[in-house]
C-alpha cells in the first residue's frame, strides 16, 4: 500500500499519521521532542520511532512521500541535516507554523497563534504564508511555555537581589531549587521542555510575579497577533497547550475561530504536496 506520512514535531513531542491516497488514516504514533535545532539526533530518533510506529500500526507498506512540520526548521542547515538521515524518496521539511497553519485554516484566510513549549506566529493570505517568531528560547519564543518558566525563575533571582519584591511563588521556587545558586544552576542545564514544566505553575497562579509575567506574555501575544493582521479583520486560531490560556482573555479584541485541523493533518496536506 502505498502511504503519505506527515510529521508534526515540537519541544515537548513528536506525532505522525500515515493516510493512503483517499486520504485515510492507516496509523498513528507518538515519541518524545523533535525540535531538529536543539537536539538534532534526538530529533531524528524520536521522529524515525513514530514514524516506524505509525507504519507498523497501519499494516505495513511504502511512504512515498512525507510531510514534516518540526520545531527549529527555521535554523540554518537544520533541515538539510534531517533530510539527509530520512529514508524516504520525497521529502519536505517546513517549520511547524507552517503545518499548524495549513491545518488550522486549510486554504482559508486568517492568523494562527501556537503557543506550547515554544511559541510561533503566522498569517495566511491568499495561500500564502509569513511567518513570525518561533526562533528558540534564546532569541525569543515569546508567551511560550519555556519563555514563562525562564521568566519566573528570573524574577526569583531579581528578587533575591532587591530588585523586585519577594512574594510567596518566588520564595517557594528557590526553596524547591536550594536557592539562588541552585536555579543558576538548574538554568545550565535545562532545555526547553524543562523550564515549560513551570509554566502550568504560573499560570494557575494569582501570586504578584505570576501575574506580572503572564501579563508580558498577553502583551507579546497581542503584538504578534496584530503585526500579522494589518488593517485586516482576520480571524485567528489559537494552538498548543497554552493556546486556551490567552485566547480565553482575547475574544473582546480579536475575531477567534476553531481550527479546522491539527498540525499533523497539516503534516498530511504537506506530503501530498511533495508527493
Amino acid at each position: 500500500m502505498q502511504l503519505f506520512l506527515g510529521i508534526d514535531g515540537g519541544g515537548t513531542g513528536c506525532r505522525a499519521a500515515v493516510a493512503d491516497a483517499a486520504g485515510v488514516v492507516r496509523g498513528r504514533a507518538e515519541a518524545g521532542p523533535a525540535n531538529i535545532a536543539s537536539d538534532p539526533q534526538g530529533a531524528a530518533d524520536n521522529i524515525l520511532r513514530a514514524a516506524t510506529a505509525a507504519l507498523d500500526a497501519a499494516g505495513g507498506g511504502q511512504v512515498v512521500a512525507a510531510g514534516l512540520g518540526l520545531a527549529g526548521a527555521n535554523a540554518a542547515g537544520a533541515a538539510d541535516r534531517l533530510r539527509g538521515a530520512l529514508p524516504y524518496r520525497r521529502v519536505a521539511v517546513v517549520t511547524d507554523a507552517i503545518t499548524a497553519v495549513k491545518g488550522a485554516l486549510g486554504t482559508g484566510d486568517g492568523i494562527v497563534a501556537a503557543l506550547g513549549t515554544g511559541s510561533v506566529f503566522a498569517a495566511q493570505r491568499g495561500g500564502t504564508i509569513r511567518q513570525i517568531g518561533g526562533r528558540g528560547l534564546v532569541l525569543g519564543d515569546e508567551a511560550s511555555g519555556a519563555w514563562i518558566g525562564r521568566a519566573i525563575l528570573s524574577a526569583a533571582l531579581r528578587a533575591t537581589d532587591g530588585y523586585a519584591p519577594m512574594t510567596p511563588l518566588l520564595s517557594a521556587l528557590l526553596a524547591e531549587a536550594g536557592g539562588a545558586d541552585g536555579v543558576v544552576a538548574l538554568s545550565l542545564r535545562a532545555r526547553p521542555v524543562d523550564l515549560a514544566a513551570f509554566a502550568p505553575r504560573v499560570v494557575q497562579s494569582d501570586d504578584p510575579a505570576a501575574l506580572s509575567v503572564m501579563e508580558q506574555a498577553r502583551k507579546d501575544v497581542i503584538a504578534a497577533v496584530s503585526l500579522l493582521a494589518g488593517n485586516d479583520d482576520l480571524p485567528v486560531v489559537f494552538l498548543g497547550g497554552l493556546g486556551p490560556v490567552f485566547a480565553a482573555g482575547m475574544a473582546d479584541r480579536f475575531r477567534i475561530q476553531t481550527a479546522q485541523g491539527t498540525a499533523l493533518d497539516g503534516a498530511l496536506m504537506l506530503a501530498r504536496e511533495a508527493a
